[in-house]
């Protein structure tokens, strides 16, 4: 997958989608300072809602781009999801939201999930006192995530519901499935769900 640059995906989507951790929060952010979509004739660009297909695949790409997934991946985790009896846009956020990237960084051991990616890829992380260097790995109820060197470890305050942590903040377990509310999304999965199907 080609690597984007995450300030550009912000500014197409239109509105910030938090992709480089605290940088986002600060006034120097490029969504900030460039409200409008990048290229040449951005600031120019009159804003249209466009067709339903460009709404839709819109959606899927501020997905795509906040869980930091390739097209293959995405359509794997909407394949799967839609196998469930329950409502298929809810199991593709229990999806996303249990890859093992998704649950360092809502630990808080990572400021953005690229950098929770390559914690997980440096091997840097065990799952269930295994180490696991694949990102997309998916964790189950009451599986154990926690770093390799206890150290590394930082103390979130406002972990999600479905995470629980130890005391001393070097792990995490999964007491929960992961539903829609606990993801906090900026995206509408509806959408992503209504272009797949087409």
């Amino acid at each position: 997958m080609k690597k984007s640059d995450n300030c550009r995906a912000c500014r197409k989507a239109g509105e910030k989608l938090f992709l480089k951790g605290l940088k986002c929060s600060l006034p120097s952010c490029p969504v900030t300072k460039r409200s409008y979509a990048p290229g040449q004739a951005g600031a120019k660009r009159r804003v249209r809602r466009g067709s339903d297909y460009s709404v839709q695949l819109a959606e899927k790409q501020k997905a795509r781009a906040i869980y930091g997934i390739s097209e293959k991946q995405m359509l794997s985790c909407f394949n799967e999801a839609r196998k469930q009896r329950s409502s298929t846009g809810e199991q593709l956020i229990s999806l996303l939201e249990r890859r093992l990237d998704n649950v360092v960084f809502r630990s808080g051991w990572a400021s953005s999930r690229d950098a929770a990616r390559q914690l997980v890829t440096h091997g840097k992380v065990n799952l269930n006192s295994k180490r696991v260097k694949s990102p997309a790995h998916l964790v189950d109820l009451n599986d154990e995530v926690s770093f390799t060197m206890p150290s590394e470890g930082k103390k979130k305050s406002d972990l999600p519901k479905w995470l629980n942590s130890d005391k001393s903040a070097t792990s995490v377990k999964v007491g929960a499935m992961p539903i829609k509310e606990d993801a906090n999304l900026v995206f509408n999965e509806q959408l992503i769900i209504e272009f797949y199907s087409r």
